[in-house]
């Protein structure tokens, strides 16, 4: 169209090309599938298709192919060239398999890589900007990525790269495009979120320095247009001078941003992806997908007990045993005396006859794990922080509304086997452990204990960024999802006591 510039981007696709869900076949409104059929009908000769980044990792497809053809073109690498992406960002879980992994989807992409703050060496590893000539104006097209990632991934994952901090390397970025280029719009891909609420200013958040959003968008000036990602909020308008938009997670929308040229205007929705899946896209990955569906199926393990998940609300409150299963595979696999672990969102639990897909639908990312040497003081500490999920409203027990928007976040509440405590949601935050013991001993704050979490956690992802600070003294480079896989190959049936070891009162 002329005097108009078009902009589509997607953001935090995890991998998924097909239009339904793992757990149950269900049929879904997500995937690159139907996005290709989107794009397709928005497209013109003076459009840009941008990603965001996070591609290589949170589908089952994906976690089968980097398991069993890891040294082939990943599926979700050739649904993107079919696409016909321009430019793409990096996000932090494109790190999880590691290099080889990354640099060969890069190697195949047909889209530049433009992230500006990776480094190996001391030396940037991809280009900083690009500049497009489109309907007659110069546009320069940035990408950043949140620097937080030593904080989600251990030293293995992340090696040889490292991240400058996102907002200076922006801020940096944007005044050399500005002062070398003179384009007319100026495009960042950031992955990341806000940090702050855009009306009050208050942090949605500990501020880790993990999103930016806000602190880019109302520092730096010259940004146009800010495609965000990382949070899997949907959401989009305008921030300071700038306009963003975020199209949540796994394909749920596309971004859609239309510059008018002749009038200055940047008009920016999110359009829902629910159309037909293209076919032929479909068709593209449709062997390896048959695959990956029989290994789903696959029978790994059985259980004489009721390890399903039938209530969110009462797997957290009543601590479900599928949780002191995980912190025993967690115990077992370091030899530490305390373990903790949260229930991701529509975890499933496990059924009598354990398939891959209740594992993949119950354990759904890659975690390796970290133990740490905590004192009692600390121990006390990590326990009030996660016991702040809890809330009351008019004398019931609730969850915590700040753990409900702008998105559910129940995997921020962990619950921690090896101890006994009671969490008395009546008192001030802080102030709600009233009970805390071991082998029927009260914990002292001077008391030592080795303590296993998942590297996210242990690394102070989810608002524990005071873990980090509390001394690693052993990791488990074996990720989760394969520790447990083998605990249902190695146990003919999973059976224990039950443990009952977390009480909630008011």
């Amino acid at each position: 169209m002329k005097n108009r510039i078009r902009i589509l981007a997607t953001s935090d696709m995890h991998g998924c090309i097909y239009p339904y869900s793992y757990d149950d076949g269900s049929e879904a409104m997500l995937g690159l599938a139907r996005m290709k059929t989107l794009v397709d009908l928005l497209r013109d000769e003076n459009t840009l298709l941008l990603d965001n980044g996070d591609v290589l990792q949170g589908s089952p497809l994906q976690t089968y192919h980097y398991l069993y053809h890891p040294e082939e073109v990943s599926p979700y690498t050739i649904a993107m060239n079919t696409l016909g992406y321009d430019y793409i960002n990096l996000g932090n879980h494109d790190f999880d398999y590691g290099e080889d992994a990354l640099m060969r989807h890069l190697d195949n992409l047909d889209a530049p890589c433009i992230t500006c703050n990776v480094q190996s060496k001391g030396k940037p590893v991809f280009a900083s900007y690009a500049i497009r000539e489109i309907g007659g104006k110069k546009v320069a097209i940035f990408g950043i990525t949140t620097h937080y990632l030593k904080h989600l991934h251990s030293n293995k994952e992340l090696r040889p790269f490292r991240l400058k901090d996102a907002f200076l390397s922006a801020k940096t970025t944007v005044e050399t495009i500005r002062r070398l280029e003179k384009p007319d719009y100026v495009i960042g891909l950031y992955h990341g979120g806000f940090e702050r609420d855009l009306v009050t200013g208050m942090a949605t958040r500990e501020l880790t320095g993990e999103d930016q959003a806000y602190q880019i968008t109302r520092e730096i000036a010259g940004i146009d247009v800010l495609i965000t990602g990382h949070t899997h909020i949907q959401s989009c308008g305008k921030a300071f001078n700038t306009v963003y938009a975020q199209t949540g997670q796994y394909g749920e929308s596309l971004a859609c941003i239309d510059i008018y040229t002749d009038t200055g205007e940047i008009d920016a929705r999110l359009l829902p992806n629910d159309g037909p899946a293209d076919e032929a896209m479909l068709a593209l990955a449709a062997k390896e997908e048959a695959e990956c569906q029989k290994w789903l199926d696959t029978p790994i393990g059985h259980t004489s007990m009721d390890l399903t998940i039938h209530d969110p609300f009462e797997a957290r409150f009543h601590k479900s045993q599928v949780v002191t299963f995980i912190n025993q595979v967690m115990r077992d696999a370091t030899g530490a005396d305390l373990a903790g672990s949260a229930l991701f969102r529509n975890a499933t639990g496990f059924k009598p006859v354990i398939t891959m897909r209740d594992l993949l639908s119950t354990y759904k990312y890659a975690d390796t794990l970290a133990v740490k040497q905590i004192t009692g003081a600390q121990l006390r500490a990590y326990l009030e922080h996660s016991a702040e999920y809890w809330s009351i409203d008019g004398g019931r027990i609730i969850v915590n509304p700040r753990y409900l928007a702008p998105k559910e976040r129940p995997y921020y509440y962990d619950m921690v086997d090896g101890i006994d405590y009671t969490i008395n949601v009546s008192n001030d935050p802080g102030d709600r452990i009233v009970s805390l013991t071991k082998d029927g001993n009260e914990i002292q704050d001077d008391d030592t204990f080795t303590l296993c979490l998942c590297q996210y956690r242990a690394k102070g992802g989810g608002n524990y960024g005071f873990m980090k600070d509390i001394p690693t003294v052993a990791e488990v480079h074996t990720d989760m999802i394969e520790l447990l896989r083998k605990r249902f190959e190695e146990v003919p049936v999973i059976e224990f006591e039950p443990v009952d070891n977390i009480r909630i009162t008011k």
